[in-house]
This record gives structure tokens, sequence and C-alpha cells, in this order.
């Protein structure tokens, strides 16, 4: 098997190569500092890995269940620590869908489950957002691609780059589309907790008995370096074959990245850590809005959960020409074009890291923005 480089990720490497002084993609909180955790951080702590359980330290996965709001329907048993939210993606779609398999993709959306299922030789249907609806999903749509030889449905909820969110009454609508062909249902929910209205991201792994909840504490957190996030399941078998095939790949748990997980999930340090998250995370979303509300070039869909928003380039050049030309001298800024998500008249604007960095990219990007008109 042959996975192939996505786009997003080979923007990021020619972007980053050449080291702007600004960039509008942060995804991310601004992140914490080692020294944050400290005095908390037991220095005894053997650095080989827990010794308690392959599923991951049994605090941990604890308290992941309470801050999914998962503990009434699942059992620490069903949560298996992961590399991240990448990992347990990865972990999840390898061992549940074969060759000749059929997986349905939102898009846009996350790339990697694209470029798995194009691996393993699985048959790839993409169910494309609508964005004249708010990038919402069309249940009717997905209805017509579900068939008896559907294995997965992934959607990236809250999504990735739109920042849409579905609804707990749509998903359990969703669910029962894909209980009757006996599929699973992978919500990749890396984003929750950073929600800007008064709907909470719903968790398949609380709707559905073959329901994959994965997220982790990278995006809202900001603790992205230290590889922690989660694969939450009520079906047995999936975090069994998880394990199976971590043991393979990245095989024993990062045990020092667990310690201040653990800690960055505790009542002593996540209840300030997310009402920072929210506060920083919404003023940026704010200054990005005012810039577009003032540019009839730009105009997007303002995102209802996470960092990150897409915005459509209403001019006569792509988003292509338009991010390399502002990647130069004078604006030497990064934006991400939406040829990374297959859609070449868009942008995505990330409203992630500090507030001061941030403002400086926007003023950038006017700048530009006046040059075009």
């Amino acid at each position: 098997m042959h996975v192939e480089i996505h786009k997003l990720f080979q923007q990021f490497q020619t972007a980053l190569a050449r080291r702007p002084q600004a960039s509008i993609v942060e995804s991310l909180t601004e992140p914490p500092k080692l020294g944050d955790f400290m005095d908390r951080l037991d220095p005894n702590l053997r650095l080989d890995w827990s010794g308690q359980s392959f599923h991951g330290l049994p605090s941990l996965r604890h308290k992941v269940l309470q801050r999914m709001e998962l503990a009434d329907a699942c059992s620490i048993d069903d949560v298996l620590i992961t590399a991240g939210t990448a990992e347990a993606n990865f972990l999840a779609i390898m061992q549940l869908v074969q060759p000749g398999d059929e997986m349905i993709v939102d898009t846009p959306g996350w790339p990697q489950p694209l470029v798995l299922a194009n691996a393993i030789g699985a048959k790839l249907h993409t169910l494309p957002r609508d964005e004249s609806r708010g990038w919402a999903i069309d249940l009717d749509q997905l209805a017509n691609l579900i068939g008896d030889n559907t294995r997965l449905v992934f959607l990236c909820n809250p999504n990735n780059p739109t920042g849409h969110l579905i609804p707990v009454e749509e998903l359990r609508k969703v669910v029962q589309l894909v209980d009757r062909v006996g599929a699973y249902l992978l919500t990749d929910e890396v984003y929750r907790g950073l929600e800007w209205g008064e709907e909470k991201t719903p968790s398949s792994a609380a709707l559905y008995e073959r329901g994959i909840s994965t997220g982790s504490v990278s995006k809202v957190l900001g603790l992205q370096g230290i590889r922690i996030g989660w694969l939450v399941c009520r079906d047995p078998a999936v975090i069994t074959d998880a394990i199976v095939l971590r043991e393979d790949s990245s095989e024993i748990m990062n045990i020092m990245g667990e310690a201040i997980a653990d800690i960055a999930l505790g009542d002593d340090y996540y209840p300030d850590a997310i009402s920072r998250a929210r506060q920083t995370g919404r003023h940026n979303l704010e200054l990005i809005d005012r810039l577009i509300q003032a540019q009839a070039a730009l105009d997007w869909q303002r995102p209802a959960a996470g960092l990150i928003g897409f915005a459509r380039l209403q001019l006569d050049i792509s988003a292509d020409e338009f991010s390399a030309r502002l990647l130069d001298a004078p604006y030497d800024t990064f934006v991400m074009p939406g040829s990374a998500y297959d859609r070449p008249q868009h942008l995505r604007l990330g409203g992630g890291g500090t507030t001061a960095r941030l403002e400086d990219g926007l003023q950038r990007l006017g700048n530009f923005l006046a040059t075009l008109q």
C-alpha cells in the first residue's frame, strides 16, 4: 500500500519552507509551554510506559469521557488513547475498510480519509457539502450513496475547513441511514469544545453502537506537540483491532504525553484553559469576520465551531495565484488556498494562535487586497 501526499500537507511544506513573516493559517489555540506543567509532573515518572493498560492511562481515559460528555454512554474500556486524532482515524479506517469496500467521506473536509481510502483500494464516494446552506450535508444525497457494501461513513464534525456543525437531530438521521446497512460512522470531533452557539458537538459514539468518535488535546488546548488523542467506540472489536494495528506501527503509548494530557484535562487546568481558548478564539474569528465584511473580494459562512473558516474569493484570479502572490514580498504572508481541498476559488483562514500574530497577517492581507481593487 502506498499513501499519496495530500494537497493540504503539500501546501504546508511548500509555504513554510519560505519562512513567511506572517500567516493566517493557525488552526489551534495558542500552545502552552512545558513549564506550565512542570510543577504537576512526577519527576520520578518512568519514561517507558504506564504498565497499567494498553488502552492508555485509566485516569486519562476517564477524563476523556468526562470532557466529551460520554460518561453515561461509554465506559473507559471503550476509550483508546492514540497519537493524536490522526492516528485514531488511521487505526479505525485501516482495520475496518478493506479493498473493494465502499467508504463515504464529506468534502471539503479533513483529507486524511480520502488518501487512505484510495491507498486501501476502497470504492470512495464523496459527500459534497452545500456552501449555499452554510456547508451543510445533504441527507438525501447521503441516503443515495449508502448501499449494502458501505463499510464506513466519515464525517468531520465540526467540519475542517468550513466550521459547519452537524446538530444532534441531523446526526441521529445519519445514524439511522448508516445502521440500515450495518456500517460504521466515524466522526472526527477534534474541535469539540469550541462551539460558538448553543449547539454542542454530538458524539457518534454516544448515539450509535457502531459509532466512532475521535478527538485530541491538539486543537482546543493547543497541545498538538504531545501527540495525544483518542478513539471512542462501544464495539470492543474496533478497540481491539486498533490496539493490534498500533502494536505494528507506533506501538506502546507516549507516557510523557499521557501524563501531560491527564493534567490538561483535569479540573485544576481544563476549565481555565478552555475559557481562555474560547475567549481568544471568538475574538480572533471576529477580527477575520470584520476584514471579510469590509472586502468585496471575500465572502464566507462564519464558522459555527472551531478556529478555521472557508472564504470564497470573489476575484478573477484563482486562490493558488492569490496565495502565491501574498506569500511574495512585501506581504510575506501565508494563507491556505482552497485547492488543498479541491476548491480552487476558496481560502482557508485560521483564527488560532495569538491575536497579535493574526492582526499582523490580516493587516498584510488587507494591504494586498487593496492593490487588487
